[in-house]
């Protein structure tokens, strides 16, 4: 076993947040309640646990990304081979069990695991919490500790989610839409003549190829929608409420959205540390 019993007393060990996407499966270093370094690898259909093992030890070998400022406390050295605990976000069912035992063998306990009853320190609106996947839990954590409300967080993945918090501090609701990767995919699948492109801004909005129509259509096609639907919740709120991007690319995103303010690519990984110092207190 990677890990033991005896880390639950070594508060120097750091903290492994695992976010377990559709398409992504995201992993942080943490300490002392502040999210070090990130980590990003394909998520794999049917993963075991020894192939989730396997994964979080080549991983940590690797510098990854610092996960803020870079300075001395972010300096690369290779993750130990000990963790004081974990937490597990998982969007897929089939493969949560996997990775939650995987953290338990590399910190010796069983993992917190992200869903019903966790402690988020959000006054929930809505129909049926236990509905919210895991990732929105740890967004509206991270969020409910940084900003000041009214906010919306969009975070962009397998899935765009629009996540609503009104002034009165309570997670309303929120929006899910088809993700950029997701859309462009689906295109091209059902348009044989369509070709596969790279995800980015075209200098301008009408193509002059059928690469950079589908560029225009596909990323600024996102951004309007993202500038849209965020302009309609404050509509609904009847508040500016600011709107913060998270997840991958984010911050080239939200350089192309208007109602955007604020990128924090690594939210859930940072709503995570937030949801383990809520939850299991040094």
């Amino acid at each position: 076993m990677a890990g033991n019993a005896d880390n639950r007393q070594d508060a120097t060990a750091p903290l492994l947040v695992i976010d377990v996407g559709n398409t992504r499966v995201r992993l942080g270093l943490a300490r002392d309640g502040r999210l070090l370094r990130v980590w990003s690898a394909s998520t794999a259909p049917g993963c075991t646990r020894d192939e989730a093992v396997a994964t979080v030890l080549s991983l940590a070998a690797c510098p990854g990304q610092p996960a803020g400022r870079p300075d001395g406390a972010d300096a690369f050295q290779p993750a130990p081979a000990r963790w004081k605990d974990a937490v597990v976000a998982s969007v897929v069912p089939d493969l949560t069990d996997a990775w939650v035992q995987a953290a338990a063998q590399l910190t010796g306990r069983r993992a917190l695991v992200v869903g019903p009853g966790i402690k988020t320190g959000v006054p929930m609106s809505y129909n049926d919490p236990g509905e919210l996947g895991a990732d929105i839990v740890a967004n509206l954590a991270c969020a409910m500790a940084s900003y000041e409300a009214p906010f919306i967080v969009v975070d962009l993945g397998t899935t765009t989610t629009f996540t609503v918090v009104d002034g009165k501090g309570r997670f309303v609701g929120g929006i899910i839409a088809p993700g950029l990767q997701v859309a462009a995919h689906a295109a091209a699948t059902a348009a044989a003549k369509l070709p596969s492109v790279d995800l980015r801004a075209p200098r301008c909005a009408i193509g002059k190829s059928t690469r950079e129509a589908m560029q225009s259509g596909f990323v600024l096609g996102q951004a309007a929608m993202i500038d849209g639907l965020v302009e309609q919740c404050r509509r609904e709120l009847g508040e500016p409420a600011q709107a913060i991007m998270a997840g991958e690319n984010a911050r080239a995103m939200a350089a192309l959205c208007k109602t955007v303010g604020e990128h924090r690519e690594h939210l859930t990984l940072e709503g995570l540390v937030r949801l383990h110092l809520l939850n299991r207190p040094a």
